[in-house]
Parts: C-alpha cells; structure tokens; sequence
C-alpha cells in the first residue's frame, strides 16, 4: 500500500472513531438530560412555590397556586414581559389575591426579577426578588435573608399612598434607601408602583377570573 493511501485509510478511520465519539457522547447527553427533565422540573416549581408561599399567606387560598392561572395583556406596562401570567389565590371559590412575577430592568447592575402578592383590595401582601446581580454587601440588601427592607412594602397600596410616597427617601418618599446603594432600592420601588397599576388596571377582570 503506498504512503498516500495509508495516510488516507488513517484518516479515514480517525474520522470515523471521532464520530463515534460524538454520536456516543450526544446519546450520553440526550439520555442525561432526559433522565434530569423531571427533576429539574419539579426543583423549579418548588421553588416557584416557595416563593408565592411567601407573598400570599396560606390564610388567604385553599387552592393550588401553580394550578390555577391565568395570562394577562401586559403590553407597554413595563413589567417585563407582553403577557404576564397571573396566580390565583381563591378561598372558597373566590379570589381573594394575586400573584404575578416582574422585573424592575433599572438596577444598579442590571435586571432584577420580582415576586409580589396584592390581597383582592389593591394592598400589597409581599414583595421578594427571584433574581438580581446587585453588588454584594450594598444592593444585596434586597433580600430578605440579608435585610428586611422588602418587607417595608406589606400592607402597602395606591390607596393608602400618594405616588409622591412611592419613592426612596432621597427622591422625596417613604422608602429608605441603602447606604451607598440608592439605585436598587429605587428600581424595586418603581417597579412595585408598577405592579399595583398593573393590578388596578385588570382588577375587575382578575377579580372575575
């Protein structure tokens, strides 16, 4: 056999292992990722449930949250998103709060993504971040393990506030802001003002759902 065509043969065959190597390792990833989904599926909506556990009291529903839903326009609102799903908290049949995720896209290091609860009156029940990647020490202050500045928004509404009050202290409002970081909390704030118009807007229709 001449040089070139062992040279070929070899390169035949390293070709051929190599793709073996690829089809054996795209199968060993097909099946892992297959055997995971469910996992990974159930983690995120335990998780998802925690999270509404924390901003609608269990004395507030007798249904199942993630169950019971339903997709609200939100188109030009701001929220984050053109559709916004909503939770229903229904206690014996009726809707007594909501729940629905959100993004405050103007923190100091980007987006930061909500959670909040409104009792069927427009209060606000609780408010906690998903996600965020404010500078440790300063913007982390949003969460709740860190601090309890997210808790200053229960009990609060459009009703019992004037829009001047939603703001940080520095800007003339009731929310204090952090020492060093005025930015986060003031993005979290417009971004709950937000979510409390947003449910004005579609109360009847919630309400009614």
């Amino acid at each position: 056999m001449s040089k070139l065509a062992d040279l070929k043969s070899r390169v035949s065959y390293q070709g051929l292992l190599l793709g073996g190597f690829a089809l054996l390792a795209s199968g060993l990833l097909g099946l892992a990722d297959y055997n995971t989904r469910d996992v990974i599926q159930l983690r995120m909506e335990e998780d998802l449930r925690a999270s509404l556990t924390q901003v609608i009291p269990h004395t507030f529903y007798d249904n199942n949250l993630l169950a019971d839903t339903t997709y609200i326009d939100s188109t030009g609102e701001q929220l984050g998103q053109d559709k916004t799903l909503v939770y229903l908290a229904r206690l014996e049949g009726k809707i007594s709060a909501v729940s629905f995720r959100l993004v405050a896209p103007d923190g100091y290091s980007g987006a930061i993504s909500l959670i909040m609860g409104i009792d069927k009156e427009g209060n606000v029940l609780g408010v906690r971040v998903l996600a965020h990647a404010e500078t440790p020490g300063l913007g982390d202050k949003i969460e709740q393990n860190k601090s309890n500045w997210i808790l200053s928004f229960n009990k609060r509404s459009l009703d019992n506030m004037t829009k001047k009050q939603w703001a940080v202290k520095k800007d003339g409002g009731e929310f204090d802001q952090f020492s060093g970081a005025t930015i986060t909390p003031r993005a979290i704030v417009n971004a709950v003002y937000r979510g409390l118009e947003f449910f004005k807007r579609h109360q009847v229709e919630l309400l009614a759902s």
